[in-house]
């Protein structure tokens, strides 16, 4: 195995990069994404409120008794924001209402690759903690290539051309997809051609949209491959936590 260090994500630094400006002191969320930034990378002092997606979809790391709004105009309006934070696919009717009533709206878009992240982090920290970040080094993985298939709900399978795709690369594996995007998986195909391991990258449920991971051709499968399961919040909403799959994704190939 080699190592080769390369700068991928961005730590905060003391550096305000909007001098003689305070960073905002009352935000509220209207994102899931935004949500999870802001417990990760903010004062918890700054935060009046998140959105009401934050306990819809619970991991273990998220406080029981955080304030949430319930994603009303009034109710916002009523907390008085100095920020209001959220992902470019979310509230889109809310936050232009917002907008036009005067609220200060920050809107991140959700990055698409591991470049995106570094400015997705870098504008994160400028606008709530007004530093710039600093570059750090993430080791790239290089060994023989392996494939992995990502595995999600409704038996879907992630190709390229997307940030998982770049993940699972950058890690030291091969995208067992190499078709483009998100495709259905085709059992006999998995059958007749198995990926070396298998990442299950969905929320633990009994839901329907989970029981193409159960059929017992793919059971016999992963009976004879690497199955790993990993956080889904960190796949569902990319950030610097990202880099943290790239590093287990890495550790797995010892496996």
């Amino acid at each position: 195995m080699a190592l080769v260090a390369v700068p991928l994500l961005y730590q905060q630094s003391g550096f305000s990069e909007h001098a003689g400006t305070r960073p905002p002191s009352r935000i509220v969320s209207l994102d899931l994404c935004t949500d999870w930034m802001l417990l990760k990378y903010a004062n918890r002092s700054q935060v009046l409120a998140f959105s009401p997606l934050l306990y819809r979809y619970p991991v273990d790391w998220v406080d029981d008794d955080l304030p949430v709004h319930d994603g009303s105009l009034e109710v916002i309006m009523e907390l008085q924001p100095d920020l209001v934070l959220t992902g470019e696919y979310n509230a889109i009717i809310l936050r232009k209402r917002l907008q036009q009533l005067g609220m200060k709206v920050d809107i991140m878009e959700l990055p698409d690759s591991l470049q995106a992240i570094q400015q997705y982090t870098k504008h994160f920290h400028s606008v709530v903690n007004n530093n710039i970040p600093t570059a750090i080094t993430l080791q790239q993985f290089e060994y023989k290539k392996r494939t992995l298939l990502l595995l999600g709900a409704n038996g879907i399978g992630t190709g390229t051309g997307t940030l998982e795709n770049d993940v699972i690369v950058k890690s030291g594996w091969s995208n067992y997809v190499q078709q483009k995007g998100y495709v259905n998986l085709d059992l006999e195909q998995l059958v007749s051609n198995p990926p070396d391991a298998v990442l299950w990258s969905t929320p633990v449920s009994n839901s329907l949209a989970n029981l193409f991971a159960e059929h017992p051709v793919l059971s016999k499968l992963t009976d004879k491959q690497q199955l790993f399961s990993s956080d889904y919040w960190c796949w569902q909403c990319p950030g610097p936590w990202t880099y943290d799959l790239i590093r287990e994704l890495a550790e797995w190939k010892k496996f």
